[in-house]
């Protein structure tokens, strides 16, 4: 069922809000080519999985201990490699005049004001009976 013209300007609204407030945020919902890697990293790592499971196998049944061990290895790693995100992250530097708080405790606040302003925007419509 497709959304009414006031529906959808009101989810236009709150998209722009939410890219004004945390950018960040708004771009990783988004996907594109950053589900694309992500998927791509799980395969690998799915892939990763199997052949250290045939090389633990290998290893059992000609009796190395040593051949087990790279493929349990190389199974672990493959499991890390999928799970994580393969960037490093950002520290957050503190900004003059801050007052030395970093980024969290500015996107905490943000955070906040936008869930203030949505849930402002919901009591009005109720009050007004749009609802």
């Amino acid at each position: 069922m497709p959304l009414s013209d006031r529906e959808q300007q009101l989810l236009d609204q709150m998209e722009r809000a939410l890219l004004q407030e945390d950018p960040g945020f708004a771009t990783s919902m988004r996907g594109g080519p950053r589900k694309a890697r992500n998927r791509r990293r799980v395969a690998i790592g799915v892939g990763g999985v199997i052949v250290g499971l045939s090389i633990v196998l290998l290893g059992v049944t000609i009796q190395q201990v040593i051949v087990g061990a790279i493929g349990f290895a190389l199974m672990v790693g493959a499991v890390i490699y999928a799970l994580t995100d393969g960037r490093p992250k950002l520290q957050a530097v503190p900004t003059p005049g801050s007052g030395g708080t970093g980024s969290k405790t500015r996107r905490k606040n943000a955070g906040q004001g936008f869930m203030n302003k949505l849930e402002e925007r919901w009591e009005q419509r109720r009050n007004e009976g749009n609802f």
